[in-house]
């Protein structure tokens, strides 16, 4: 009976009861990665663009500050070409997927003019062995790189974690690949001949030129998995859809899903491989030019910062030692007596509380 129709239901009856056809939740749609790490192509531009003006104006600031005019001259990275600097990072070591999303997602909330990749890379590979279960010891990491020392790695370890919001599960694409691939073994209309191994390999070539793209930042893993199989086999991509579709819906999943894998799949032919070493080569150029004064030891405005710092920090600590103090010479440390008001009101409490 429909609760809308009793005559005399409770709240509690009002409440509608789960059913069995209700449909479950995906677990990807609880993961920190779907809540807080997926945006659109229109988001990400606006986040870039205005991350890299932001930074542009405070270290144009810091330049006028430091020396009148002297900005005027500069000449600036851009939003696309600091990506162009975090993307040749991201090809260093391929080895591991977890680092690639901790860069991406670093420089979401960041800049390459205040943070160089080749740094914060070194952190977020650190952190990549540790959250995928791939621990090594700071000693053993640091005594593989080559003019890498322990403070290399640690000094960024909070700024990076921080930046992550200290969230490192990543679900990657390639696990949904292994996946896909599994569910076609099963499948009745799709006979051995129609599913070779080769097939897999390239899907998972696919799959690692996703990650030179924001691909990852725009769709599911299980969208950017499928995209890569029809990129090498449309037939076993339409077949392993159409599998999974609902009842009763109104087209197969396979049309339902064309134009998104479409869009992925214009993406990673187009954007998933290496930069240009040259056109890097000259965005690193000037960057040494337009990096935040700030962030390079020795310049004036960095030890004028950390003599700010240093001031504040002293200054806190003043202020704690003066609280401390005053606390100790003006209070007693037994507790102050009470007065008759204060008397009575906690008599009358204790009283209200026997009852």
């Amino acid at each position: 009976m429909d609760v809308d129709t009793e005559p005399e239901a409770s709240p509690r009856q009002l409440t509608p009861r789960p059913t069995r056809s209700a449909v479950k939740k995906p677990l990807y749609e609880g993961s920190t990665q779907y809540n807080s790490w997926r945006y659109s192509p229109e988001q990400l531009e606006h986040i870039r663009t205005s991350l890299n003006a932001a930074a542009v104006a405070v270290i144009r600031n810091t330049f006028e500050a430091d020396e009148p005019g002297s900005s005027s001259d500069v000449l600036f990275l851009n939003a696309n070409e600091e990506q162009l600097l975090v993307k040749l990072y991201i090809t260093k070591i391929p080895q591991l997927c977890g680092h690639f999303s901790y860069l991406k997602r670093f420089y979401l909330k960041n800049t390459v003019m205040d943070w160089h990749p080749k740094n914060v890379m070194l952190t977020a590979l650190f952190l990549a062995t540790k959250t995928t279960n791939n621990p090594i010891s700071l000693e053993s990491y640091t005594s593989n790189i080559p003019k890498t020392s322990n403070s290399d790695v640690l000094d960024l370890e909070f700024l990076v974690s921080q930046s992550l919001n200290f969230e490192f599960a990543v679900w990657h694409a390639h696990r949904a690949l292994w996946g896909i691939w599994l569910d076609l073994q099963s499948l009745p209309d799709v006979p051995q001949e129609l599913r070779p191994q080769d097939f897999y390999d390239i899907a998972l070539i696919h799959v690692r030129a996703s990650r030179f793209t924001d691909v990852e930042l725009v769709y599911t893993p299980s969208q950017i998995a499928l995209a890569c199989l029809a990129l090498e086999s449309p037939l076993l991509a339409q077949r392993w859809a159409d599998s999974k579709a609902v009842d009763g819906a109104a087209q197969p999943l396979s049309e339902t899903l064309e134009p998104t894998l479409g869009a992925i799949k214009h993406i990673i032919t187009q954007m998933g491989q290496p930069p240009h070493v040259e056109a890097v080569r000259e965005v690193d150029r000037r960057l040494k030019l337009c990096k935040n004064p700030e962030k390079v030891p020795g310049s004036k405005a960095y030890l004028a910062r950390e003599a700010a710092e240093q001031r504040r920090a002293e200054e806190k600590r003043n202020k704690k030692a003066e609280d401390v103090r005053k606390a100790v010479s003006e209070s007693d440390p037994f507790g102050k007596e009470l007065n008759e008001d204060e008397r009575a009101t906690q008599l009358a409490e204790l009283d209200d509380d026997d009852d």
